[in-house]
């Protein structure tokens, strides 16, 4: 078996373990897998950024943002299982945006494992809702990320926002992306707990656009799920 990263032909050590029992092959070999690194440390308790801080700067200000509309943080809390790494960046471009489908299977088991840990304690009727690409987004990149990753998950996934074609959320600002308008969609209301899912939280501006939709059309509690903490 070949890893799906750097294509090195992965060899097996042989051991009492695995000599009579059959293991589950990873889809990376153990040099790709020691360059991803995981958020092991104290993390923010609203968006799971690695801090000392009970809250970081960043959920601070949503606080403040939010505080002057009158209204709470639509968003409960999001969960990561990555940091954003050199090696993990490389790993999104060629995925995302180079349109490698089968390299996002090699966080098919960490993917489930980590939100069946986040989330055991919610509804088993909540529902998973990934974040949409534009439909010319979807088109230059042949696949949505978010819906793969969501895929991955024990529970129902609702496929039910559609998004507006803007610029390039890289090409802005944090300011400009923090304070954007809402690019969002709701194809029908879903009157249950939801999960949103994506690929990565940066400032937590799309995941709180998505959230603040649909806690307006009836889910009374939103969290969000990310592959990555950026």
């Amino acid at each position: 078996m070949n890893c799906l990263y750097c294509h090195e032909k992965q060899v097996k050590e042989v051991n009492w373990v695995n000599l009579f029992f059959s293991e589950k092959k990873s889809e990376l070999c153990t040099n790709c897998q020691e360059k991803l690194s995981f958020i092991k440390e104290q993390i923010c308790e609203a968006c799971g950024r690695p801090t000392d801080a009970k809250i970081c700067g960043d959920c601070l200000h949503w606080q403040s943002i939010y505080k002057n509309k009158e209204q709470l943080d639509p968003l409960k809390y999001n969960r990561s299982i990555y940091i954003y790494n050199d090696f993990m960046r490389e790993i999104i471009v060629k995925w995302k945006y180079q349109g490698d489908y089968e390299l996002g299977n090699i966080f098919r088991d960490i993917f489930r494992k980590y939100f069946l840990q986040y989330f055991s304690m919610l509804p088993k009727d909540a529902i998973i809702v990934p974040i949409p690409l534009s439909e010319e987004r979807k088109r230059e990149r042949a696949f949505n990320q978010a819906f793969m990753l969501a895929s991955f998950l024990p529970w129902k996934v609702e496929d039910i926002l559609t998004r507006e074609h803007r610029e390039k959320q890289a090409k802005k600002s944090r300011l400009e992306r923090m304070l954007g308008d809402n690019p969002f969609s709701l194809i029908k209301p879903l009157n249950k707990t939801v999960v949103i899912v994506d690929d990565i939280y940066t400032t937590g501006t799309t995941l709180r656009h998505a959230a603040e939709l649909l806690k307006k059309n009836g889910c009374p509690v939103v969290y969000s799920y990310t592959l990555i903490r950026g």
